[in-house]
């Protein structure tokens, strides 16, 4: 089993910077991949960014291509946390935020939200022009 509890959102100008954070306890073996979500009023739940993090494995992060340049996600095995920094905000990126555990093998499909068994409960970023 897996917990996860995001926490750092808030409200922002355009332009500005958040950063969330989600703490992880349980099993290591389902952080391996790991990612962000976020889900806007009367839309589908997307993904943000996720990031592979195995034992022995170079790092490897993914990122939506309307956040590129602009998010980073890590991950900080020795803290137990996942971090997104997020930059430039743009009023469309206001959504709920989740964090996510247990993503497929090397992170395949990483933007699929059935690929994941754990989530956070999530924090709302709200970015107001």
């Amino acid at each position: 089993q897996v917990q996860l509890v995001e926490s750092g959102g808030g409200s922002v100008q355009v332009g500005g910077s958040l950063s969330l954070s989600c703490a992880i306890s349980g099993s290591i073996y389902s952080t391996y991949c790991m990612a962000w979500f976020r889900q806007a009023p009367g839309k589908e739940r997307e993904g943000v960014a996720a990031i592979y993090t195995a034992i022995n494995t170079a790092v490897s992060t993914y990122y939506a291509d309307s956040v590129k340049g602009r998010f980073t996600i890590s991950q900080d095995n020795a803290e137990n946390k996942l971090y997104l920094q997020m930059n430039s905000l743009k009023p469309e990126d206001t959504a709920m935020y989740y964090c996510a555990a247990g993503g497929g093998w090397q992170c395949d499909n990483w933007y699929a939200s059935d690929e994941y068994g754990y989530w956070g409960q999530g924090t709302q970023v709200t970015v107001s022009s």
